[in-house]
């Protein structure tokens, strides 16, 4: 089985990073190909535009490696950019990791909160937990004050910064499980939770699981409503965006 576990940003410490939860995520179930993009998408996905900038070449990604083998795909970016586009134009199930979050955080809690990066972030993600039909559950969405890239660039000022929330998550939103609201932050997922004492959720584990689970089960995205194609996709043009492949 192979699961292909995409970076919509141009940052290649961080498709490394996704990489390599991505791959501790499927342990034996599943083959991970892993990817990013290059410039000129932006190298962090911090808003709208930098979303809207990097959807074509996501789409782009998603059809080659459809087209080499692979059954599922997860897009590793919190905002879950171009989700409902990427499940047009390719057969697999298609998982975004704040959807994929949130549904495993409501299966082992009653309530939770989220953990992200920039205050500008906030709306975004509270949007999205409207539209998956999970604000009911969602107490708060906590942000750091960090730019994405800076989860890299300090880790240990990162990671007091997200024990922190964590911790005030616990406390103050009664969150009985906390989710980490950037793919940038997977690699902290387990430390935090046994410091904090409270389940920690991860985008990328989450998402991983769950592909390798639909994808096992052989399942594929419905193609008679929403997510059909309604021309020949080979009277399409796409240019030949360049892909950062990660090594097995």
């Amino acid at each position: 089985m192979q699961i292909f576990v995409y970076n919509p940003n141009s940052s290649a410490p961080m498709t490394d990073l996704i990489a390599r939860s991505a791959r501790a995520a499927a342990g034996g179930n599943a083959t991970i190909m892993a990817g990013g993009a290059f410039a000129p998408v932006p190298p962090s996905i911090e808003g709208h535009h930098d979303a809207a900038m990097a959807i074509p070449a996501m789409l782009d990604a998603l059809r080659r490696a459809e087209a080499a083998g692979a059954q599922a795909h997860v897009i590793a970016c919190f905002d879950d950019p171009g989700l409902a586009a990427a499940r047009e134009v390719v057969a697999g199930p298609v998982i975004g990791i704040a959807q994929a979050a949130m549904q495993v955080a409501t299966m082992l809690a009653s309530r939770f909160s989220i953990v992200t990066t920039l205050p500008r972030s906030v709306p975004i993600i509270e949007d999205l937990a409207l539209h998956y039909g999970m604000s009911h559950a969602l107490q708060n969405v906590r942000a750091v004050d960090l730019p994405v890239l800076a989860l890299d660039a300090d880790p240990d000022h990162a990671h007091a910064l997200l024990r922190r929330e964590i911790l005030a998550a616990r406390n103050q939103d009664a969150a009985e499980a906390v989710i980490l609201g950037c793919a940038g932050m997977s690699d902290m997922c387990k430390t935090l939770s046994a410091e904090t004492g409270i389940a920690v959720i991860d985008g990328v584990h989450a998402g991983v699981r769950l592909a390798v689970a639909l994808a096992g089960g052989g399942y594929q995205t419905a193609k008679t409503g929403a997510y059909g194609w309604p021309r020949d996709k080979s009277q399409d043009q796409h240019s030949a965006s360049p892909l950062r492949e990660v090594a097995q």
